[in-house]
């Protein structure tokens, strides 16, 4: 199982990213992934899930309304849009899914809110 992410960077208060996660190694359509993210001296925290169906379970309260989770299984790529970006969004963000009793992670992507 390989996960990378992409699409991190440096944006402005209010503006937005797209990051993407490009697997491989297991059967991409048949797994839900999710997107978490960790800033320094903060537990990861899930920001979003998207099911094998291309449903959605709630978001996180703090990025409800401004995230967005998708999935392309031809590309076998799942997508976080984020808008109106403030800087407590500032963090690493990764890619993650769990099969067989086991957590599969990328290796992050920096995301930082400044001005």
């Amino acid at each position: 199982v390989q996960l990378v992410e992409s699409g991190g960077g440096l944006v402005q208060p209010g503006g937005s990213l797209r990051l993407s996660c490009a697997a491989s190694g297991f059967t991409f359509r048949r797994y839900g992934m999710n997107w978490y993210r960790q800033s320094p001296g903060k537990e990861r925290e899930l920001v979003a899930t998207i099911t094998s169906g291309g449903g959605t379970t709630p978001y996180a309260d703090s990025v409800k309304g401004r995230f967005t989770i998708s999935r392309d299984n031809a590309k076998n790529t799942v997508y976080l849009q984020m808008n109106s970006l403030k800087p407590e969004d500032t963090a690493v963000y990764y890619c993650n899914v769990y099969i067989g009793l086991t957590d599969y992670w990328g290796q992050g992507t920096q995301v930082t809110v400044s001005s």
